[in-house]
């Protein structure tokens, strides 16, 4: 008998695969904040990243010293597993090149990602990635996985544009910004719970960054919630966010919100278990249409089971020792 394929490599073969992003963005721009950031990834492991913001979180004035600062953090020892990106200015800002230049010429090799805020277009996501892309060759140091915040009437409407660009990993959705740019015409409590989805036009802006990204294998990231003292409020969107928009990824504005959205996010325990056991039935089948448990069985439900197991490690759910041992030490390409 043939040995025994990778789910995968038996799932999706040449399918480019998409980006394993942990399902937390947590930002952060202020340098107490920061460090405490990163202390905290420290304890619980790299089931969230840390942007550091040089956009908001630089003084008016301080932009480069500002910079520094978080190339300084990039390269630091704190930055242990590698999963610490930064938020540049927007393109077009007098501070982008400057940012850019500073953070790949100092933390190039340690940074896990860009972030480009506020595009008005997708020849502004073009014109951005090329600048980085040749500030990353000027400095001889690899291309960076970028992201973009959607958050701007003119990159909604070219959403899709955006996300088959090739550099470009996940998607993030601006929702202060964005409900802003209407000019008072959509009321501040669609920028608060419950109305940020509730309102019609911030919910079909979610909707399009979320179908986009899927179109193209990229990774949608969920806006703030800012009411961080309430925990089950705050459970309750990154629930909505997941099961009902199809996100993977949601942003965080302060430490507490990180383990409750790591929990919404988390597939449940009988979830788990169900994956597991038919995924490995499924691969001692080498892959072919199995019954399990009364219900008939193909590649395209393998597809869907797979990504539960993915969500579980990206997550910290313990797994089953053997689906540990036949999944998730390989290295796939």
């Amino acid at each position: 008998m043939s040995a025994l394929l990778h789910p995968r490599q038996a799932l999706f073969g040449h399918e480019a695969a998409r980006p394993a992003l942990p399902v937390v963005d947590h930002y952060c721009g202020v340098e107490a904040r920061m460090r405490k950031s990163l202390a905290l990834q420290a304890e619980l492991g790299p089931v969230f990243d840390i942007t550091l913001d040089a956009e908001d979180g630089a003084p008016v004035g301080g932009e480069a010293e500002h910079a520094l600062l978080i190339a300084e953090l990039a390269t630091s020892a704190a930055n242990r597993f590698g999963r610490v990106g930064a938020r540049v200015h927007p393109w077009g800002h007098a501070a982008f090149e400057a940012d850019v230049d500073t953070l790949i010429a100092k933390a190039g090799d340690r940074l896990a990602y860009l972030m480009i805020p506020k595009p008005e277009s997708a020849d502004d996501v073009d014109r951005a990635a090329a600048a980085i892309d040749a500030a990353c060759e000027h400095h001889g140091q690899p291309k960076l996985p970028l992201q973009v915040l959607i958050e701007t009437h003119g990159a909604l409407r070219e959403v899709f544009r955006i996300a088959a660009h090739p550099r470009i990993e996940s998607l993030s959705f601006g929702l202060m910004d964005f409900v802003s740019a209407h000019g008072g015409a959509i009321p501040k409590t669609a920028m608060e719970l419950p109305g940020q989805f509730e309102h019609p036009l911030v919910v079909r802006a979610k909707l399009e960054i979320a179908a986009a990204a899927h179109a193209f294998g990229k990774t949608p990231s969920h806006c703030v919630v800012t009411e961080f003292r309430d925990a089950s409020a705050l459970a309750q969107a990154a629930r909505r966010a997941a099961r009902d928009l199809g996100y993977t990824r949601m942003w965080s504005i302060h430490p507490d919100q990180i383990r409750p959205i790591v929990e919404a996010f988390a597939p449940a325990a009988d979830e788990v278990a169900e994956a597991a056991e038919l995924l490995l039935a499924a691969q001692a089948a080498q892959w072919a249409p199995i019954s399990f448990h009364d219900r008939l069985h193909d590649r395209a439900s393998y597809r869907y089971f797979w990504t539960v197991l993915e969500r579980a490690a990206r997550t910290g759910r313990a797994l089953p020792e053997d689906v540990q041992s036949a999944f998730f030490p390989v290295a796939i390409g």
